[in-house]
């Protein structure tokens, strides 16, 4: 009996360390497929403009500006009128004229945890146990009727990316993710496509984003994208009048 406990914990442990060797190495293939890690940490700001087309048909100018180590600027464009929101690696903040808000404010909890999202330079993945995230490998599933390969990303904060990558080029081509917020869960569904190569690395030039019943529901086609361009600090910098309120909240955490 004492031997088949023994034989019992070593196979469990098997599976285990299997399962993290699988995950591992998927990940370590989903980086190489997107130029492998040299090209990845050679990039030192990314400049995207594109076109973003909403439910109802309405179309609007969307830009994004990344900068190493997690600087990130977005920005909205219709009817004249422009959103931006910002995150200077410190403080987040954003202008929002389509809710009547013209003047900077400092994001709130909710807000900024989506724009610290893409204010991560590479992605969960690139260094994941460096930045406290953990990797699963949960098999295969479908995307569209077509086989994928499931990820699940445990980021440090306690939410949830999943990955499905393509079995053929290692390429993410959906990610699902749930947010935990005071008790409730939030859950948004993105959808990549159309990867180009931009210096040796692959960047999907196609996103949509939705709910998991409406993937589709949002879409941004990339019209322009640079990288290793120069780019001020000042674009991400909190505007003047909001240097204060950002030390206060300093001061209370």
């Amino acid at each position: 009996m004492r031997h088949a406990v023994i034989v019992l914990i070593a196979v469990s442990c098997l599976g285990v360390f299997a399962q993290a060797q699988t995950a591992e190495e998927l990940v370590n293939k989903n980086i190489q497929a997107k130029g492998g890690l040299e090209k990845i940490k050679a990039i030192t700001s990314v400049s995207m403009t594109g076109k973003f087309e909403g439910g109802g048909g309405f179309t609007a100018k969307v830009s994004q500006e990344n900068k190493r180590p997690n600087l990130v600027r977005e920005t909205f464009s219709l009817q004249g009128m422009t959103a931006i929101s910002a995150y200077d690696g410190t403080s987040g903040w954003q202008i929002q004229p389509f809710g009547g808000h013209k003047d900077p404010e400092l994001m709130g909890e909710d807000d900024l945890r989506d724009l610290l999202l893409d204010a991560d330079f590479d992605g969960p993945l690139v260094d994941y146990k460096e930045k406290g995230n953990t990797v699963e490998y949960l098999g295969h599933d479908v995307v569209d009727g077509d086989d994928a390969l499931r990820l699940k990303v445990t980021l440090k904060n306690g939410d949830i990316i999943y990955y499905f990558l393509d079995p053929d080029t290692s390429l993410e081509i959906r990610k699902e993710l749930q947010q935990f917020i005071r008790g409730s869960i939030r859950e948004k569904v993105f959808e990549l496509g159309s990867y180009k190569a931009v210096n040796g690395v692959m960047y999907p030039f196609s996103l949509s984003q939705g709910s998991r019943n409406n993937p589709r529901e949002q879409t941004t086609t990339v019209e322009r994208m640079e990288v290793n361009v120069a780019i001020p600090d000042s674009d991400f910098a909190l505007p003047a009048s909001l240097k204060q309120g950002a030390k206060a909240e300093a001061g209370k955490k």
